[in-house]
């Protein structure tokens, strides 16, 4: 396995996952990676869901999930390196909040993500109705750009093309081609701002054709000087750590990366593919 760093998992602190986080370590011990880093589900004002689900559950219990880390990181330490990140829920209206948040602990790694569109989470197929798969699509491209514009505690943008991993069609009718004018600025901001993106491998295992995001956005970002990509599975449970990574390492060098990157104390380091 060439990539050796699984920078995106979550455990049962995150309130989409019931995983131990001692047996997600396990696991990528037994793939032989030399990292593994929790980015834990942090999303203020998520929306109850549409069976009466709390979204309080994605307020996460930053010291509860540290002092169990602390624990696992000294107790693996000479056997693989376990850091400490989180993944903060981006919306306009709780870009205060997240500020705070971003700064009241010593994170090594923040992943930027967008669940919620104007209220709204693609995964559930409400997101979609009453409109076309394009214009649902394209508004979600949107509402990050303007996460983007007003919110920069963050190292990279995680599954850029998340949405798509809900559309009616999922993947089968989209391309960057298609939503080039609203992809392009969003990673031209990124650039600007100094940030990365995220290759997610976790969409194959959903059924899609590709990651997240799809390797054209991929190679577009490369082109357009982006170097700064982390690789994770999103895996809630150890049996997907590590999911597809040999492909995601053959997808980065056809895109014309030499390297992805890991973080420690939010400071990119490059590892050589």
């Amino acid at each position: 396995m060439k990539i050796k760093a699984d920078v995106h998992l979550h455990s049962h602190h995150s309130g989409d996952s019931t995983a131990p986080m001692e047996d997600i370590i396990k696991k990528g011990i037994e793939l032989g990676l030399d990292t593994i880093c929790f980015t834990e589900h942090n999303d203020f004002d998520y929306p109850d869901s549409p069976e009466g689900e709390p979204g309080s559950i994605f307020l996460l219990n930053v010291d509860s999930y540290l002092y169990e880390l602390i624990g696992l990181k000294e107790k693996y330490a000479d056997q693989i390196q376990v850091l400490f990140g989180i993944e903060l829920g981006l919306q306009p209206e709780c870009m205060r909040q997240n500020a705070v948040l971003a700064k009241s602990h010593d994170f090594d790694f923040i992943i930027g993500s967008s669940h919620i569109c104007h209220g709204k989470d693609p995964y559930y197929p409400y997101f979609f109705e009453g409109r076309t798969e394009e214009e649902a699509y394209r508004e979600y491209f949107e509402s990050i750009l303007e996460n983007v514009k007003k919110f920069q505690n963050f190292d990279v943008y995680g599954h850029l093309d998340y949405v798509v991993r809900y559309g009616p069609n999922r993947d089968r009718d989209y391309g960057y081609d298609k939503y080039k004018d609203v992809i392009d600025p969003i990673l031209e901001l990124l650039l600007e701002k100094e940030k990365g993106i995220e290759l997610n491998t976790s969409s194959l295992a959903r059924g899609m054709r590709d990651f997240n995001p799809c390797k054209e956005i991929l190679k577009r970002y490369r082109e357009l000087g982006g170097e700064v990509i982390t690789v994770g599975s999103d895996a809630h449970d150890e049996k997907n750590v590590g999911t597809s990574f040999d492909h995601a390492a053959e997808v980065l060098a056809d895109c014309g990366f030499k390297y992805y990157c890991v973080f420690e104390k939010r400071v990119p380091h490059f590892v050589k593919l």
